[in-house]
């Protein structure tokens, strides 16, 4: 055994969170992939079942009362919010996170060019800066947003954003982490220069939530959405959420108004009428098969008392272990870390730079290490604290070098 391989299993034992791992669905892969899709909880196929057969199966329409589905997207919104910093009643649950980004960024629009905090007396605010390096739908969605508020896109770097802001500025999309490099974004002063600035912010925490703190209400975030199947483990296209900062929501202006935000959805009128709360974030009949398998999927949060703050300093300490292995047991020259370093700019993955990285992601997880690839040379590698052990680390890293000698 060598010094890393002692040195991981010393590690998995004095881990705090080692006992959550059993509480999902595992193998003998070395799973490093639940940046794109997180394992499954083990008590989830029970409560989906129960929903199945008891719930629609046999209550049937009830259900919608009975069994809670109506209100489904507010009582999940408030048990993610406080795994991204917000309280209660400010975050709402539906919808995919390229629908909950249009809904947020055309909102903020509005808002700033109606007056207010981000308006007022000044020139028309008819500018939105995007994140440049963005996941792909994200800036098509800008660029929709753009057009239909009659805004000029503006894409720029996170670095660059507060050089880049102006009285012209309405709002700024802007990704907590970078889903390529795994890059975290100074996000309380990104918001606050925004905000100095007259604009709004709006936040995609689809690689944070789950993996680290995000302070939404501490820093002031006007608007964030997010997915819930990478650390949230909701499962494969499990519904996102919406998160709208409480002084907001009588503000806040859906572009995409539905029957299930209106102040009486079953009042069956003509005129539109915006719900108090989040719930003017929902727009069309829930998901219920996915929201509640995602409800259940929360629970491994509840149930073991699981916090944030230990979830980011295992985060921290597997990446780092990580690339120590990766530095051992790979030659010079063959991979290079696009991730920072620092620990305050990094979120719960690892982006390695490799030539011909998209057949060695394939080498490896015939070898049974499972992480992806993204073009043109990336391998990535996502750490979710809950059930990733640093003796996966020191595999994948073992096996990663081995794969690359051929």
């Amino acid at each position: 055994m060598s010094e890393l391989q002692r040195t991981a299993e010393e590690l998995d034992a004095a881990d705090p969170l080692a006992a959550v791992r059993g509480k999902f669905v595992l193998d003998d892969v070395t799973y490093l992939d639940g940046n794109s899709l997180g394992a499954l909880p083990a008590h989830v196929p029970a409560r989906v079942a129960d929903v199945v057969r008891r719930q629609w199966g046999e209550l049937r329409i009830r259900s919608w009362e009975e069994s809670g589905w109506w209100t489904a997207p507010e009582r999940i919104g408030d048990r993610i919010a406080p795994l991204v910093g917000a309280a209660a009643g400010q975050v709402v649950v539906g919808d995919s996170t390229s629908v909950n980004v249009f809904k947020a960024l055309v909102a903020a629009v509005r808002m700033a060019q109606e007056g207010g905090e981000g308006g007022g007396s000044g020139p028309v605010r008819d500018e939105i800066l995007v994140d440049a390096t963005t996941f792909p739908t994200d800036g098509y969605i800008a660029e929709s947003a753009a057009r239909m508020t009659g805004c000029a896109l503006r894409p720029v770097a996170p670095a660059e954003v507060p050089g880049a802001l102006g009285d012209r500025t309405a709002a700024v999309l802007l990704n907590h982490v970078d889903y390529r490099s795994g890059r975290l974004h100074d996000l309380p002063a990104l918001t606050a220069a925004a905000h100095a600035a007259g604009a709004y912010t709006v936040w995609d925490l689809c690689h944070s939530a789950g993996a680290l703190p995000v302070g939404l209400d501490e820093h002031g975030v006007d608007l964030a959405v997010g997915c819930t199947y990478k650390y949230l483990n909701g499962g494969p296209g499990s519904p996102a959420y919406l998160y709208v900062r409480r002084d907001l929501q009588p503000r806040f202006d859906s572009p995409l108004p539905g029957w299930n935000s209106h102040a009486e959805p079953f009042g069956m009128r003509p005129a539109y009428a915006p719900a108090s709360g989040a719930v003017r974030g929902r727009v069309g009949t829930p998901d219920i098969l996915s929201l509640l398998a995602l409800d259940a999927a929360l629970d491994v949060w509840d149930e073991d008392g699981v916090s944030v703050a230990a979830v980011r300093a295992k985060s921290l300490a597997l990446t780092d272990f990580f690339l120590r292995c990766v530095g051992a047991y790979v030659p010079d020259g063959r991979v290079e870390s696009v991730t920072p370093a620092a620990h305050a700019e990094r979120g719960s993955q690892v982006a390695l730079r490799c030539e011909g990285a998209g057949e060695v992601m394939k080498r490896l997880i015939e070898r049974g290490v499972v992480g992806d690839y993204r073009a043109p040379d990336v391998l990535r590698f996502g750490f979710t604290p809950l059930y990733v052990g640093f003796a996966d680390v020191e595999r994948a890293a073992r096996v990663l070098a081995r794969t690359l000698a051929g």
